[in-house]
């Protein structure tokens, strides 16, 4: 909670390409056969052929965006255990951390794009139900909106006290999120 009326602190727009990790992400995922390979890898499919078939990309399309994934460490290249000369390529950590983003992006598209809920459901395994929205979260849990957000300076991180000070107006709100 801040006090009083904050100046805002925003990002700093001008040098963002060259340390912000947003468009080092983007120029890693942000275009549309990236994350379709990447949604049928978290389906199951390993294999070149399969994601031929699935999701009818060419072939070169499909080759240099494979190449690029393995290289930017999101999926591993390797051969199969049942017939080695055979290559599959499976999520890495990196790519596993993905799967958030993946279920926000599609949940998005189903409220803002088509208007309906997408079947099959994504459901939580043990009962079955489908899963929540993806949202922002405190570090208690709550649920957060873009007018609980603000930014402060990393070196202010961990310089408070544990109230809810605003530290000599360090937290600034997010005007435009």
């Amino acid at each position: 909670m801040t006090h009083g009326n904050p100046t805002k602190l925003r990002e700093p727009l001008a040098e963002i390409a060259a340390c912000c990790s947003l468009p080092q992400a983007l120029e890693t995922m942000g275009e549309r056969w990236s994350f379709m390979i990447l949604r049928a890898s978290f389906n199951g499919l390993h294999h070149f052929e399969e994601f031929l078939e699935e999701l009818g990309i060419a072939r070169n399309i499909l080759s240099n965006r494979l190449t690029r994934l393995v290289e930017s460490g999101i999926l591993k290249r390797a051969p199969c255990v049942d017939d080695r000369r055979k290559i599959e390529y499976r999520l890495t950590d990196k790519g596993l951390d993905l799967l958030p983003t993946m279920i926000a992006l599609r949940q998005w598209g189903e409220k803002w794009e088509s208007g309906v809920p997408s079947n099959p459901v994504l459901v939580d395994e043990r009962d079955r139900r489908p899963i929540q929205a993806i949202s922002i979260r405190a570090h208690d849990g709550r649920v957060l909106t873009h007018h609980d957000l603000c930014w402060i300076d990393i070196a202010d991180l961990n310089a408070g006290d544990g109230d809810d000070s605003d530290h000599d107006g360090v937290v600034k709100r997010i005007a435009s999120i």
